[in-house]
Order: structure tokens, then C-alpha cells, then sequence
């Protein structure tokens, strides 16, 4: 508790819990995340087959240097492999909530976000945040906060990767099929 003495009167000051503060950024950020996705929501962008291993091969990089100069230890190993499996199936249906569309004339490849993709990784947001919120009250030290974020980051490898393998696979199929039908 931190005491301060303005003209011989004493005034109690408690320091804010950080926790709330680091939910509260999280909120904030994912309020104006949304609030920007929201807005393409429905709308047709490009997408280029060639550029869909561009991410997931930099993800890969990052967390191959992170676990090569920190690598995890024991069972937090197990944990990851677990955390890929579930982050690819989790990331292979993402992936099929992501509407693709093959124009049939120029076989322009275009792909369109639904709401429930959005709110899937909403939900994805929520779950991180909320079990970092449960490994700070678990009390756990730093190495448990370092085994969750070593966690997390392979969930997040596995659900990258085969959301875009599955948005790959998906478009060229579209794409073949409309070239099939419309020559070319």
C-alpha cells in the first residue's frame, strides 16, 4: 500500500491490479480488431494460392528460433504437440468457414470472411486470454507462464497452417472444377 501526505493529511493510494489492466488492453485491442474486421465482413478480397505459405512459413521460423534458444522442457513438449493437433483441427475449420468463390469467366480466385469465422477467433481470443488469466492465478512461476506461451504459440502453428492448407486445397479445387466447366 503506498501512503502520500498532502498538507499533513494522509491519502491511501492502492496500485491497480495488473491482471485487470492486461484484460482490459486485451479487450481494447479486441474491440478494434473486430471492429475492423467486422468491416470487410461480407466483402469479396483477392486471394492468391501462391502467398498462403508466405505466414504460416513465418510463424514457423519465429517459433523454431524461440524454441531452439529456449527450448521446452519435459512434459511441456507432449503439451505442444497436443496444442498443434488441436490447433490444426480448430484451424482446418476456420478454414471452412472462409466462403471461396472461382469467378467462371477470368477464374479470378476470390475468398469472402463469414461472421462465424470472426467469432470463432473471438472465441479463440477469449479462451487465450482467459487461460492466462488461470495460469496467473494458479500462481504459477515463470516457467509455467514460459510452458503456456510455448503452448499457445504450437496451437497457433497448427491452426495457421491448416487453415491454409485447407483454404489451398479448396481453391484449387474450385479452380479446377471451373476451368473444367468453362475451358481454359
Amino acid at each position: 500500500m503506498l501512503h502520500f501526505s498532502i498538507e499533513g493529511a494522509q491519502m491511501q493510494v492502492h496500485p491497480v491490479n495488473n491482471q485487470w489492466i492486461s484484460i482490459a488492453i486485451t479487450v481494447v485491442i479486441v474491440a478494434i480488431v473486430l471492429a475492423i474486421r467486422l468491416r470487410s465482413v461480407g466483402r469479396a478480397r483477392p486471394l492468391r494460392l501462391e502467398t498462403l505459405w508466405i505466414i504460416p512459413a513465418i510463424y514457423s521460423i519465429a517459433i523454431v528460433v524461440v524454441f531452439w534458444s529456449q527450448p521446452p522442457h519435459g512434459l511441456t513438449w507432449l503439451y505442444c504437440a497436443l496444442a498443434v493437433a488441436i490447433g490444426a483441427a480448430l484451424g482446418w475449420q476456420r478454414g471452412k468457414l472462409m466462403k471461396i468463390d472461382v469467378d467462371p469467366r477470368t477464374h479470378a480466385i476470390n475468398q469472402t470472411t463469414s461472421p462465424a469465422a470472426i467469432i470463432f477467433v473471438v472465441v479463440l481470443v477469449i479462451f487465450r486470454s482467459g487461460s492466462r488469466a488461470v495460469t496467473a492465478s494458479m500462481g504459477m512461476g515463470h516457467s509455467g507462464v514460459m510452458a503456456a506461451t510455448d503452448i499457445l504459440m504450437a496451437f497457433a502453428l497448427g491452426f495457421l497452417m491448416l487453415q491454409r492448407v485447407e483454404m489451398f486445397l479448396r481453391a484449387r479445387r474450385l479452380l479446377a472444377h471451373a476451368r473444367a466447366m468453362h475451358g481454359g
